[in-house]
């Protein structure tokens, strides 16, 4: 169950296009020509994706001029190129992206602050005589950017996607060319490098995600039921207490390993923040913490306290397991996880609620039967 929260990616939009050659024909860059005779210093065949990218760099002004070049999932679908200044993925990217608008080719610009909210802005540099054509099923993104001076070299991005929805670029594939669709671009000659695999960044995202979700998901609302229900059972008693202690003691250490990998993925995510998932996310760490400490602060069944400490722990228990499900799904839309695998975790929290209901049920009939019992005696 741990592998179920995340075989996610995250790239999405990436920007720049190029020449109107069709698939067939434009087997390597050095054979594409462009209709406006434009010429470029250097090409290159892009590694996945079928993208091919035409550049040239002015190092007297900082300035790039590229063409990309690749046909979009489907007919009716986008393509991009993007510069990351801050990292190697889409988080920070600056991208372009271009595709069929009411039938007429247009391009526009993104930057990718956050995850969840892709809506076109301006970039982070100067971008000026944008262009996109299509011809024969492919489509081209011609631009020319301001780099920072005396750059050697820069992180690309770029991709594809099936569609067009309302205007918005639709959500990419997820195959293992759409998760390799990034690397080095070089700009003073040298050999540019490609992306070989899932970068570090996206393990870490992984890690974070799988470890939240087995603690505050599942064992988090698990050790609950145990404490509710189990312990009505006498022949359970005291071993509905072990079961809740280690259930919880489990949740709180897996989740301690996710909320700092969070933490470090915040860190190096510079000018992106997801305040909503990061607030609920360290009171959670904080009411986790509360629920251990009081583990060793219990008062006895007689003690005059008790009833407020009982008081206390649930509140709070019952808090961290709502906030818990309620963050998880937050970090889903951040990470922007395949359907199955947020449909998997509903039927997980669907069969734990399930279970609670019965043993709700159950419950209230052993309690009921009790009192029947002593008002009888």
């Amino acid at each position: 169950m741990a592998a179920l929260a995340f075989r996610f990616s995250l790239f999405f939009l990436l920007s720049l296009w190029v020449s109107p050659i069709p698939r067939t024909i434009a087997l390597t860059c050095t054979s594409q020509k462009f209709t406006d005779n434009q010429l470029y210093s250097k090409c290159l065949d892009l590694p996945v994706l079928d993208s091919y990218l035409h550049y040239t760099y002015d190092s007297s002004n900082s300035s790039l001029s590229f063409a990309f070049i690749a046909a979009p999932a489907k007919s009716d679908g986008w393509i991009s190129w993007a510069i990351n200044p801050t990292g190697d993925g889409m988080a920070g990217a600056q991208a372009l992206v271009a595709f069929k608008n009411d039938g007429v080719m247009t391009v526009n610009t993104y930057n990718i602050s956050s995850y969840s909210s892709i809506l076109p802005s301006k970039l982070s540099f100067d971008v000026w005589d944008m262009k996109a054509e299509e011809s024969d099923g492919v489509m081209r993104i011609l631009a020319k950017v301001k780099v920072p001076t005396k750059a050697e070299t820069l992180n690309q991005v770029w991709q594809v996607g099936p569609s067009v929805i309302a205007g918005f670029p639709g959500k990419h594939g997820f195959e293992q060319a759409n998760l390799q669709s990034k690397g080095t671009l070089s700009l003073n000659g040298e050999q540019s490098s490609f992306s070989s695999g899932v970068d570090s960044r996206m393990r870490k995202k992984n890690i974070h995600g799988i470890l939240n979700t087995v603690s505050w998901g599942i064992l988090f609302p698990l050790g609950v039921i145990f404490a509710r229900y189990v312990k009505h059972f006498p022949s359970a008693d005291p071993a509905w207490f072990y079961m809740h202690v280690s259930c919880q003691v489990s949740a709180y250490a897996i989740g301690v390993a996710g909320w700092a990998t969070g933490l470090k993925l915040g860190s190096e995510l510079e000018g992106i923040q997801y305040s909503g998932h990061r607030n609920i996310g360290i009171t959670l760490f904080c009411f986790a913490t509360l629920q251990i400490v009081a583990l060793f602060l219990r008062p006895n069944k007689d003690h005059k306290f008790r009833i407020y400490w009982n008081i206390y722990h649930h509140s709070v228990g019952y808090s961290t397991v709502v906030l818990g499900i309620i963050n998880i799904f937050k970090g889903f839309e951040i990470l922007n996880v395949e359907k199955k695998w947020k449909s998997a975790y509903i039927v997980v929290i669907a069969a734990l609620g399930g279970i609670a209901i019965l043993l709700e049920v159950i419950t209230w009939i052993l309690v009921l039967r009790r009192k029947s019992r002593k008002s009888a005696v």
